[in-house]
């Protein structure tokens, strides 16, 4: 193998089509190749990064400790997430908030907003909810003129929303949650990540504890607050008419989606496909929801 085809393998390889085993060795082969010959930091990232999103996070934390071998400022924000949420099962608070404040002593809006999430719940540090209020304040401001949809808009927004929500400004929080829910959407669209996901699972589920729901006028994601509960749905892709259930299932909902059953909401979004293109990147092309 030579560079030039191991990097033409790892162009070619796509998380978001469906790949067999085969594909998957020769990815990963030609990055760890790559990694042999070139020794650059980002194919350290792009490597471990593929490993975090199949969530086999030993492998992720080893080539994210490599990366920061080489003083990679994108490894220190990655370690802090391992840290942050034990990932390989042991939880070290010290470790994240050292990785993160590294970070945001350098401008990194991520870091930022992580700082101040343990400021908020005590982790390592002591609790301090209106350090964490004015460091999310600050960000606000530096984040609502992005535009790149992997800037922690949604992420900063949804934080700014609860603290208005708990300052009793519910017409604020409201429309901060549906500008991070618009920004998101478009996120999702280019990498449906578990992480992000999450966000809008959690930002779905906070929102509508602050307005009622709409059954005549909601849209693909507000499915998260229907499949919470038992309900039937229908929307139209092309005209064509899609059928989606929920149903009780111990402490959750299973979910089925024309006819392929889900074992809850978050296996729903993460895989459903029609005509295997998934759900999330034609979400704007799904119409005509409607609850039965």
């Amino acid at each position: 193998m030579t560079v030039e085809e191991a990097k033409q393998i790892a162009a070619d390889f796509d998380e978001n089509r469906k790949v067999n085993e085969e594909d998957e060795f020769a990815f990963i082969e030609a990055m760890n190749f790559l990694i042999e010959e070139l020794h650059d930091p980002a194919d350290m990232m792009y490597l471990g990064g593929y490993y975090y999103e199949l969530k086999h996070f030993d492998l992720a934390l080893k080539y994210y400790e490599m990366a920061a071998t080489y003083d990679y400022d994108e490894a220190y924000e990655c370690l802090g997430y391992i840290w942050y949420y034990g990932r390989t099962g042991e939880k070290d608070y010290k470790k994240a908030f050292e990785y993160f404040s590294k970070m945001m002593d350098k401008g990194h809006l991520v870091a930022t907003y992580k700082v101040a999430d343990m400021y908020k719940n005590g982790y390592y540090v002591e609790k301090n909810q209106q350090k964490y209020e004015e460091i999310i304040e600050k960000l606000y401001h530096k984040v609502k003129t992005c535009s790149n949809l992997f800037d922690p808009v949604p992420e900063v927004y949804t934080r700014l929303a609860k603290i208005r929500s708990d300052q009793g400004n519910i017409r604020e929080a409201v429309s901060l949650y549906y500008s991070a829910k618009d920004f998101l959407a478009q996120r999702i669209r280019y990498n449906a990540f578990f992480g992000n996901l999450n966000i809008m699972k959690w930002l779905i589920d906070d929102l509508y504890k602050l307005i009622e729901f709409d059954p005549d006028e909601f849209d693909f994601y507000d499915c998260y607050y229907l499949l919470n509960t038992p309900n039937k749905i229908t929307f139209t892709y092309k005209g064509e008419t899609q059928t989606l259930e929920s149903e009780q299932d111990g402490n959750e909902c299973a979910v089925c989606f024309n006819g392929k059953w889900y074992h809850g909401r978050d296996e729903f979004f993460k895989e459903a496909c029609i005509y295997d293109k998934k759900l999330t990147s034609i979400y704007e092309r799904l119409k005509n929801f409607k609850v039965h």
